[in-house]
């Protein structure tokens, strides 16, 4: 990995969404730099990547290609056109989509970001419920006359005596009342993060939720009826989504093909172990590549790897920095692939799909008497996910868990016949017999959590910023629970800074914490 001639060296430490970004648009802007990516595992993406087996392909975690931010949504779209004729399953149900004048057509071209329409739905002791909650008909009727009250009356207190917002607990309960948090949010909070909601920060909430609540639901319901035009629409309230053909991997290595082409070189197998410091500057990094050590020169670095892992690496940092950052918390995630033949659980929706199966992309699993957080469709997703669409259903099993926990070690197969007794037991599988095929898969730090040492993290931010050739970027990168979008747009943020000279990075740091949603776009673009 020799630098060319007079060209400054610029590593990039993560081939995740922040990190190819970082690659591309500095290569975009300038050609004064020799660009590196350091990946450490073998495949690109990160927790956006796609995995294959046996030709049904997974999506670790579920990711919609939306945002509200322009420039963003044209990144995409320079990557992969928007679908201009209809995808497989339009046109055996004979759907009719909004198409794209003169885009692909995903059953002739794979360089396609098909239009999707999202359902996720909350499932809980059998019934279905909107996501977010909705006080329609039908979630009355499931709920009963009596904890339909019940839910009105706690809302109304909540309103009327607010909490003070020290926990996700109080933020949740202030806007849903303690009724409805209790059914569809204690639970499901509780298995994410392993904690109870009484014990984590609210910032959490206000990250993923913001302004959601029973009277934001109201108010969208509202402008449905009265065919209101919306200037904001909330993050979770989003109908509709673009997809890539073959998933999110798709994408992001179609991403590291033109960072390459434009002269970028990725490394992978590549684990950074040290961060050379002197005079709170980076001099270089070195680790494991292949099983050999490697040790590269670096002017300039963007940084996506867990806060922990990269203030670890680095021995001149003070040890009650070093306290901060060994604190952080993460919660690690497993997803099991199952291929069945069918599910005992109905569309009884107006929903037209393949096969007649259900037409979720996500569903939130309420249950506190399974370890199941959420489950996905994949052919849901995309039609091209799935090897046989019409006559097999491929599903993504998630569990949040701890690594090195019970969980964590439990081997593929164990893996396996857990998740079918589970999906047996909340009566989605009819019996063990209907599987036809199985993987599972393994994600380190999927989560940053908002607990233990996270309190003291704007310490470990402003010394962090003291490094002046040091850019902290993505999800880990900042330990935050950033979508998709975010995350490119720290790394957007951070190429233009650096090539600005400027050196105010809260303009980094700040991306996803206005109350604002990035998500809001000029046009009402979905």
């Amino acid at each position: 990995m020799k630098s060319e001639i007079n060209k400054k060296k610029i590593l990039i430490i993560g081939a995740g969404p922040a990190g190819l970004t970082a690659g591309c648009e500095l290569l975009k802007q300038t050609d004064k730099f020799d660009v590196v990516i350091l990946e450490e595992s073998r495949e690109i993406g990160g927790i956006s990547k796609t995995i294959c087996c046996n030709g049904n392909r997974m999506d670790i975690g579920g990711h919609r290609f939306f945002s509200k931010n322009e420039e963003v949504m044209k990144w995409w779209k320079d990557l992969l056109p928007i679908q201009g004729a209809p995808a497989y399953d339009d046109l055996v149900l004979g759907r009719s989509i909004e198409l794209e004048a003169g885009g692909s057509d995903p059953e002739i071209e794979d360089l396609v970001l098909l239009k999707r329409r999202r359902v996720s739905r909350i499932f809980y002791k059998g019934h279905f419920y909107d996501y977010p909650v909705k006080m329609n008909i039908a979630t009355i009727k499931n709920m009963g006359i009596i904890s339909t009250l019940g839910a009105g009356i706690s809302y109304v207190r909540a309103a009327i005596f607010p909490r003070q917002e020290k926990s996700l607990e109080d933020f949740y309960i202030n806007r849903f009342g303690k009724k409805l948090y209790s059914m569809f949010f204690e639970g499901y909070t509780e298995k994410l993060w392993g904690r109870h909601p009484s014990e984590i920060a609210p910032d959490w909430g206000a990250q993923r939720v913001k302004g959601l609540s029973v009277l934001a639901v109201i108010k969208d319901i509202l402008g449905k009826t009265l065919k209101i035009e919306k200037r904001h629409v909330e993050t979770s309230l989003i109908e509709s989504f673009y997809y890539p053909k073959y998933g999110p991997g798709q994408l992001w290595e179609e991403a590291a093909k033109r960072f390459c082409q434009m002269g970028g070189t990725i490394m992978t197998g590549c684990t950074v172990r040290k961060i050379q410091m002197e005079n709170m500057k980076i001099t270089g990094v070195s680790g494991i590549v292949d099983g050999a050590v490697f040790d590269e020169k670096a002017d300039v670095v963007f940084s996506s790897m867990s806060l922990k892992d990269l203030v670890n690496g680095m021995d001149k940092a003070p040890s009650s920095i070093k306290q901060i950052a060994e604190g952080l918390p993460y919660r690690d995630f497993v997803t099991v692939g199952l291929l069945v033949k069918k599910l005992k659980i109905k569309n009884e929706t107006m929903i037209k799909t393949l096969g007649d199966i259900i037409p979720d992309c996500w569903i939130y699993v309420q249950n506190s008497d399974v370890k199941l957080g959420r489950i996905q469709i994949f052919n849901n997703w995309s039609p091209y996910m799935v090897n046989c669409p019409k006559d097999t259903v491929w599903m993504g099993l998630e569990y949040f868990c701890t690594e090195n926990d019970e969980l964590w070690k439990m081997s593929d197969l164990e893996w396996e016949k857990f998740a079918q007794k589970e999906l047996i037991k909340i009566g989605v599988l009819e019996n063990e017999t209907n599987v036809l095929d199985s993987h599972c898969e393994r994600v380190k730090k999927a989560y940053p959590a908002y607990f233990d040492t996270y309190q003291d993290i704007a310490e470990l931010k402003n010394w962090l910023n003291r490094i002046d050739n040091l850019y902290c970027i993505g999800r880990n990168g900042q330990h935050r629970y950033n979508n998709m979008d975010h995350s490119m747009i720290t790394a957007m943020e951070a190429v233009k800074l650096f090539l600005s000279g400027k050196s105010d990075k809260s303009i980094i740091w700040d991306v996803n914490t206005e109350r604002e949603y990035h998500e809001e776009a000029k046009g009402g673009q979905k």
